[in-house]
């Protein structure tokens, strides 16, 4: 099956579920569905920044700063973030990665979708798949502040990114 046949439950604005559609058709129609950002940081706390693959869906060969992607129909989004966390950075027994808040990500054109964001602690060496990342490594908070103006971010992780930092100031 390829990524556009992925069954996602489709949601209405307040993140109750409406229907189902295949991945490939909910991104040609925007329907709203869900995604995970998880922020994973290495044991010295420096954060994974990757860039995507040029066969991507959405945002291809631009940078990211987490790793994720959409829930499929019927999954929670803590399994979704588990599952997506070790599948892009090629790994298991990662630990369950900690939900910290949700937001609608409201995307030009009029279509978004909902977006839990979490962080979790890989300890364990990474070996990011291939299909879905180009170049990758662990750079220090500072470093990322330096390159968010210069690099080509995915928009919808430049929005996790600004809330997940303003979450941070506020606790």
């Amino acid at each position: 099956m390829s990524a556009a046949d992925e069954i996602l439950d489709i949601v209405d604005e307040n993140d109750h579920v409406v229907g189902q559609a295949p991945r490939g058709e909910a991104y040609t129609r925007g329907l709203r569905h869900r995604c995970v950002f998880i922020e994973a940081r290495d044991a010295d706390g420096r954060l994974f920044v990757h860039r995507r693959t040029a066969t991507k869906l959405t945002f291809p060969s631009l940078h990211d700063m987490f790793v994720g992607g959409v829930v499929g129909a019927g999954e929670s989004y803590d399994a979704a973030a588990l599952r997506e966390a070790e599948e892009e950075l090629g790994v298991s027994g990662l630990p369950r990665p900690e939900f910290l808040f949700k937001f609608l990500y409201e995307h030009e054109g009029g279509f978004g979708w909902w977006s839990a964001v979490y962080q979790v602690r890989c300890e364990l060496p990474v070996c990011p798949q291939v299909e879905e990342v180009a170049w990758h490594d662990f750079l220090p908070a500072d470093e990322l502040e330096r390159r968010l103006p210069g690099w080509e971010w995915t928009p919808d992780s430049l929005a996790a990114y600004e809330r997940l930092k303003t979450y941070r100031s506020t606790r």
